[in-house]
């Protein structure tokens, strides 16, 4: 089982009594959190190497963390990053010697841990590819981690249904109120481009018909060709099927109504005769709301494409 979903933690844990770190034999750097009667967190203090009290190979840990650069730049973070959930791993034989498993082994149900590691080597063992700019080689990285709870193999699929079910849910809370303060900002980019003859699909979908067609609109099912170009509302371009190397310039061809696309299109392309040319503003529930796909488009991002619907093939049975 992988990773449940991207992301990574503030941990917790209350240093009140001893800020002191710990060497394993192996050479990780570890402080151990745990919690006292009073629910406060303590520095448990240098472990024994025959401390079997954390989690165990075979075992499943949830957890969350945070990975800190050298400079103090908190880069990785499930509780502050979308999509705000713990990971859940199996704990295996550990890769290398130090290494996360072996941070993770060492933490109880409850725990937090802050551990310190090499950069060049979790990035050359871990994560299995180059530096990043923002980490710079020789230095450490430092892993705060936060066992939520440690599992066999039945109870993780059972939290990872929980989990995912939980994201759908807030998700869908996130995303109404989301689309409503896009609605305000596209009715504002509206006024400013002067743009007339606005009309809005049942979605949320705004789209200007700057020229139509006279072909048939789309059913679902249909697939068109469009082409397009896409920009943020800052008019900074990020795609263009019109010189798009990937596609040799051709319009791209899909099947409406069957998630080949950002659900606007789906909604917004059907409002279209073939041979029309339009503006669609999508609010970014309709895009690809919270997550980013690119560094060109941000998280929660309204998008503007112009489109041309070239061609429309309908159904045979239609």
């Amino acid at each position: 089982m992988l990773p449940v979903l991207a992301g990574a933690l503030v941990l917790q844990a209350c240093d009140k009594n001893n800020d002191q770190f710990y060497t394993t034999a192996d050479g990780l750097e570890y402080k151990i959190f745990g919690q006292n009667e009073k629910g406060e967190y303590e520095n448990k203090g240098e472990l024994a190497p025959e401390d079997s009290s954390g989690a165990k190979i075979g075992e499943f840990v949830a957890f969350h963390w945070q990975i800190i650069n050298s400079e103090d730049s908190v880069f990785v973070d499930t509780r502050n990053n979308p999509p705000n959930l713990p990971m859940v791993i199996p704990i295996m034989e550990p890769t290398m010697k130090g290494g996360l498993e072996s941070a993770v082994m060492m933490l109880s149900a409850g725990d937090s841990g802050v551990f310190k590691m090499n950069a060049d080597t979790v990035f050359a063992n871990i994560f299995r590819r180059p530096l990043p700019p923002h980490i710079k080689a020789g230095t450490d990285l430092t892993f705060r981690i936060k066992n939520e709870r440690v599992m066999n193999q039945a109870e993780a699929q059972t939290y990872q249904q929980e989990l995912m079910q939980r994201y759908m849910e807030e998700s869908k809370v996130r995303a109404e109120k989301q689309i409503k303060v896009d609605d305000e900002k596209i009715q504002e980019y509206v006024k400013e481009q002067n743009l007339e003859n606005v009309q809005k699909t049942e979605s949320g979908v705004y789209y200007v018909v700057t020229e139509k067609g006279k072909g048939e609109k789309p059913s679902p099912g249909d697939e068109v060709a469009v082409h397009y170009k896409g920009t943020r509302l800052d008019g900074k371009e990020f795609d263009s099927s019109y010189n798009n190397p990937m596609s040799g310039g051709e319009p791209i061809r899909f099947p409406i109504g069957q998630q080949r696309v950002i659900q606007g299109w789906d909604d917004a392309i059907t409002q279209l005769n073939e041979g029309s040319k339009a503006i669609l503003l999508i609010p970014s529930p309709l895009a690809y709301g919270e997550q980013a796909p690119s560094p060109e488009i941000p998280a929660n991002s309204i998008l503007r494409f112009d489109v041309e619907l070239v061609d429309v093939q309908k159904q045979a049975n239609q």
